[in-house]
């Protein structure tokens, strides 16, 4: 058996007609005889895990921005394919250096710097599987209780524990069960959410959407921000945990054309019918800001409500699944020492806490959701800009050994990305505002000083803060990174040792 704690090398002869098991590759380097593959198989895991019908709710949210019909069709296309084009550009990495994301972040922050994103990238990754497990467990109970078999505090409990055993046997066994299961989910998702669109589309009146009044150009870019953090740059820090599988000769291109096309081709669908439903009736809209999947129930008829909660529970199961696997990487990478599967099992409680508030104790979903959303979303957005400049200055393959190694090529403790995420992150946090989220009403704090029109002012909810923080981020590396890549990729491949390594 490979041992999940050895950063070098793993052997073991996978084969895909093999019975599944617990995987046990950790933060190692895939060896050759497990990478296999094409760029194409990368459509299944990111269609299955972005075919939910929350896709729908994002018309709702969109919105609730205050634009037309037309402005939330373009922020979201705009939002959903440009976020997850940065998937698959970090994809990239992946095929390159055949480990998990956050251990390929150590060529730009170093071995221990990298702690910092992969500290960040963690409670990134475990917020939103908790999100999607409250949100099965909600849409569960909604379903319920309209059948008349139950639907309280019982049936949350149990539509909780149900949806959290799927969530977390899925991240503990790793990564051959997770394709098998994204594969399924794919199918079965995908064609009862068309039977799901043919039952509902009476209830579009395109006149009503027709008649949204549009909204400023702040507000659009609020609506399109929102977008890109809801969509891809909530993917973007584990990009290349599914394409490490793939020999290193595959298409760069492929790589990033299959995860762009196949985790934008649901969103971009479901999001067109989401804004002609929300579009059309207020109320729907309005109730959807509590109860984002359930609400979506309430136009459907009596005999459609189980297959619904099937493909509402399944696609919610595929995004959380794909998080808690990612979560576990990133809690290793940032310096915790067990086999992945006890991280993903670690993870998985912390994600059944969050889910039992959300479900019994929140009052203000939405609210909490978008200040979440935007908070974390500055911090990844700097690391995706240093990640992505990075990747784009280097023209050779990393190099294995030295990514653990503190003495090496990459280094331990570098200053200046570690500097420059806390500045851009600074900018950015000054720069967004949540109000709904009373723990966050310290943000926003350069919208005054900027000329913007302080907390309360035009620019107060475009969230211009996490575009700042990209591209201040990417800008700074390509500019002061230059001459660090080229200084690591003249050094002479390093001996494939455990010598100086720094254990996970």
């Amino acid at each position: 058996m490979t041992d999940p704690q050895d950063p070098i090398r793993s052997t073991g002869g996978r084969s895909p007609a093999r019975p599944i098991q617990v995987e046990t590759h950790g933060l190692d380097v895939i060896g050759d005889v497990d990478r296999k593959g094409s760029p194409r198989t990368l459509f299944w895991p990111w269609f299955g895990a972005n075919v939910s019908v929350l896709g729908l709710s994002y018309g709702a949210f969109a919105l609730g921005f205050g634009i037309s019909f037309w402005q939330a069709l373009t922020a979201g296309v705009l939002g959903i394919v440009v976020s997850f084009l940065l998937c698959g550009f970090v994809a990239v990495a992946g095929k390159r250096g055949s480990a998990p994301t956050m251990v390929l972040s150590r060529a730009a922050y170093g071995v221990r710097g990298n702690r910092l994103p992969s500290v960040i990238s963690w409670m990134l990754t475990v917020g939103w599987e908790t999100v999607l497990t409250a949100l099965a467990t909600l849409a569960t109970a909604t379903v319920f209780s309209r059948l008349g078999w139950g639907g309280g505090t019982q049936t949350e409990v149990v539509a909780l524990l149900v949806v959290a055993a799927l969530t977390v046997v899925g991240g503990v066994m790793g990564f051959d069960l997770i394709m098998r299961l994204q594969t399924v989910i794919t199918v079965v998702t995908g064609v009862l959410t068309l039977v799901y669109v043919a039952l509902v589309v009476d209830h579009v009146d395109w006149h009503t959407v027709s008649a949204v009044p549009a909204g400023s150009a702040q507000e659009f870019v609020g609506a399109l921000v929102f977008m890109m953090t809801g969509f891809g740059l909530g993917w973007v820090n584990a990009a290349a945990d599914y394409s490490r599988y793939l020999p290193r000769s595959s298409s760069s291109r492929g790589v990033i054309g299959w995860t762009t096309f196949g985790a934008s081709a649901a969103p971009l669908l479901l999001l067109v019918f989401g804004l002609l439903l929300a579009g059309s009736s207020p109320s729907l809209s309005k109730a959807v800001a509590a109860d984002p999947i359930g609400a979506l129930t309430t136009i459907l008829p009596t005999w459609f409500l189980v297959p619904f909660a099937v493909v509402a529970v399944l696609g919610l199961v595929g995004g959380a699944v794909l998080d808690i696997y990612s979560s576990g990487l990133a809690l290793l990478s940032a310096g915790l020492r067990v086999p992945r599967y006890l991280a993903a099992l670690f993870d998985g409680v912390l994600m059944i806490a969050g889910s039992v508030y959300i479900v019994f104790f929140a009052d203000d979903f939405l609210g909490q959701f978008m200040g979440f959303l935007t908070t974390l979303g500055v911090p990844i957005a700097a690391w995706c800009g240093i990640m992505l400049a990075d990747i784009a200055l280097r023209r050779r393959d990393y190099d294995d050994g030295d990514l653990y190694r503190p003495h090496g090529r990459y280094g331990d403790i570098p200053l200046p990305p570690l500097l420059l995420t806390l500045a851009a992150t600074a900018v950015g946090w000054g720069l967004v505002t949540n109000t709904a989220a009373s723990w966050l009403t310290w943000q926003g704090y350069l919208l005054g000083p900027f000329g913007l029109g302080g907390r309360t002012g035009a620019w107060a909810y475009a969230n211009l803060g996490v575009l700042a923080a990209l591209a201040l981020a990417f800008a700074g590396t390509l500019l002061l990174g230059r001459g660090r890549v080229r200084a690591q990729e003249a050094q002479a491949p390093s001996r494939v040792t455990d010598e100086g390594v720094l254990n996970p």
